[in-house]
């Protein structure tokens, strides 16, 4: 037991490693994918996917695919490629540690509860953890799989990140437009454009910090645990 805790250890801290190095190289990442032309979605996706599993923080990704393809095509790429680098981390956590967790948790009756409430009401526990993320999502991903969350109510409850994900891909296109427009590589746009983008950005932000406290309320009733 204890060899294969320290390779869990190792396989942790050369993934935080990758994770810092491959952060390093985003910029290029990104300016890199801009020159793929119709492959660009794709390729992203999948790097958003291997930024997921590696603990790379997600939001200046996210941020690039707004300002790299718009709202709709952003949202959605971002969406996929996190789903399935959620998915892989899950299935990795589940798989190497869940055993001396269920030990763990035996000798801890909060723990426990915690845990077979995550069991019994599975979707609607990760769903509500989803829209009020009270830990980082990477982290998240981790640690879900040492829960007994059925792996397709996991799946299906990450339309969770749904609402931060339009948040932060509305920023990314805010902000490359005005980006390009600073440096003149835009089209002139009127005044009523940028007040559109600005409202729009607005009103998402509202609806999104709505949802995670009414989140944050029904995850406590559910489980509680104070969120």
């Amino acid at each position: 037991m204890p060899r294969r805790l320290l390779l869990v250890a190792l396989a942790v801290i050369a993934l935080l490693l990758l994770g810092r190095r491959a952060g390093e190289e985003l910029p290029r990442f990104t300016a890199w994918v801009q020159g793929l032309g119709a492959l660009a979605p794709v390729v992203f996706a999948l790097g958003y996917m291997v930024a997921t599993v590696a603990f790379i923080p997600g939001s200046l990704l996210t941020l690039a695919a707004g300002a790299i393809f718009g709202i709709p095509l952003g949202t959605a790429v971002v969406f996929v490629g996190a789903t399935i680098g959620e998915a892989a981390a899950f299935l990795l956590s589940r798989s190497v540690l869940r055993g001396p967790i269920e030990r763990r948790l035996a000798g801890d009756p909060r723990l426990a509860a915690l845990d077979s409430a995550i069991a019994t009401q599975g979707r609607r526990i990760v769903f509500l953890l989803r829209l009020s993320p009270l830990i980082p999502f990477n982290l998240l991903n981790y640690a879900l799989g040492l829960t007994r969350v059925r792996f397709a109510d996991y799946l299906i409850a990450s339309i969770g990140i749904l609402p931060g994900t339009l948040l932060y891909v509305y920023t990314g296109k805010v902000a490359g437009d005005v980006a390009a427009l600073a440096a003149g590589a835009a089209p002139p746009r009127g005044p009523g454009y940028y007040a559109v983008l600005a409202l729009g950005l607005v009103a998402t932000l509202l609806v999104t910090l709505q949802v995670t406290r009414l989140a944050r309320r029904a995850l406590q009733d559910a489980t509680g645990v104070a969120a």
